[in-house]
């Protein structure tokens, strides 16, 4: 297997409400619409798909139909350039309506973060530190 993630697939109650938050308020480039049943957002390595959630249970199989817990265990993590983009990526973010679950503070790692849900309440990390970038925007690690 290549050492690639290609989509990440988020089951969503209501996907006009997260197209909105994701095309409109967060800016996310996409030329599907909600009505094409599954909305693919283009972004730097990753591509981000908006599924509604019983629908993405449906595709896995019997028994998969359940409710989500409060915390999934996984976070969606945006890394930045500059140390007051995650102010204003926090700010938007809340603006479009995502709820701010911990706002923006200096980290044990020595970098800068904070933390947002989207409508569905997943969880997004916006964070500043010592990271390097791809030319295609995409972190590089190492």
């Amino acid at each position: 297997m290549e050492p690639r993630i290609s989509l990440v697939t988020l089951g969503v109650g209501d996907l006009e409400r997260s197209y909105r938050f994701y095309k409109e308020g967060l800016g996310f480039p996409t030329t599907r619409r909600p009505a094409d049943g599954i909305v693919f957002f283009q972004t730097s390595g990753t591509s981000l798909a908006l599924f509604p959630y019983s629908d993405l249970a449906d595709d896995i199989g019997p028994g998969w139909d359940v409710p989500r817990s409060r915390f999934s265990g996984i976070t969606l993590a945006h890394n930045v350039r500059e140390r007051h983009e995650v102010d204003a990526l926090l700010a938007q973010a809340e603006a479009a309506g995502g709820r701010i679950v911990k706002p923006d503070s200096e980290a044990e790692w020595g970098g800068y973060t904070g933390y947002f849900t989207d409508p569905d309440g997943y969880l997004w990390e916006v964070a500043w530190g010592a990271f390097e970038f791809n030319e295609d925007g995409s972190l590089h690690v190492t």
